[in-house]
């Protein structure tokens, strides 16, 4: 029997967070390779007086409509605008109360919820989903509540995940994601420090996020070899092997495999 699956998507959090121009269509097909998708939410503010008056403004609005084209439900609330005692205008249209309200009434018809999101506050949500038997599984970018992290089942960096955030060179015509030449990111998973070199690990597609070990068929990880000359800036040997330093690098071919090249540090959590 399939498993029942929610997605529930922060998208002002996940966006100040890292993850501006995260691909909502993989979102969806993440979702879709876990099992039947039952919910698929995304909670969105909108600024009502700036889409009345500025032109610009449209690219917004535009973003809700793709994301009720790939069968998002979008769940907007307007900004309202204060003005404090120095005459500093600042908006506020928080969507936590509406997110954690959904989740909690609609997990009991769910098995798994994806939540994409780095606020803490989600921790109770989750304990009480949990507590129903729900599994939760965290996909967020930067500035992640560690103990949020802690709390969820499974927490995977959204910058692993193939194409749910474009690398730093993706363009028409380049090598698709996974292929040699491509750019792709993964973390340090082995490192040798007597001999100067270690391999990466990275998602070469969607797949069971909980089969590691790349030597098994149905795992959806690669093993990539790097030197310890090429690692950049910011990165030390001496703290790897380690899966809190996202990373960066081109796969290039070579006879005896696949070697990274051109590393670069993304993030470290």
């Amino acid at each position: 029997m399939a498993r029942k699956v929610g997605v529930y998507v922060d998208s002002m959090n996940i966006m100040r967070s890292g993850g501006y121009g995260m691909r909502y269509e993989v979102v969806r097909r993440l979702a879709d390779q876990e099992g039947e998708v039952l919910r698929l939410n995304a909670y969105v503010a909108v600024d009502e007086e700036r889409a009345a008056s500025d032109p610009t403004y449209k690219s917004t609005l535009n973003f809700i409509l793709t994301l009720r084209d790939l069968g998002f439900k979008v769940v907007e609330k307007p900004i309202r605008w204060f003005t404090d005692e120095s005459g500093r205008t600042y908006g506020k249209a928080n969507l936590d109360m509406e997110m954690a309200l959904d989740i909690i009434s609609q997990s009991d018809r769910l098995d798994v919820i994806f939540l994409f999101t780095g606020d803490g506050d989600f921790c109770s949500v989750v304990n009480i989903v949990q507590a129903k038997g729900c599994r939760v599984e965290l996909v967020a970018f930067n500035n992640v509540s560690g103990r949020l992290r802690r709390e969820v089942d499974l927490f995977l960096p959204g910058y692993l995940i193939p194409n749910l955030l474009p690398t730093a060179q993706a363009e028409a015509g380049a090598p698709a994601w996974g292929e040699p030449g491509s750019r792709v990111r993964g973390v340090c998973t082995k490192f040798f420090q007597d001999r100067h070199y270690g391999f990466l690990r990275f998602m070469h597609s969607l797949g069971k996020f909980w089969v590691t070990d790349t030597r098994l068929e149905e795992s959806p990880y690669s093993s990539v070899f790097f030197l310890e000359k090429d690692l950049p800036r910011g990165v030390s040997p001496e703290n790897l092997p380690s899966r809190d330093y996202i990373l960066e690098f081109t796969l290039n071919e070579t006879e005896k495999g696949l070697v990274a090249g051109d590393m670069e540090l993304i993030y470290k959590y």
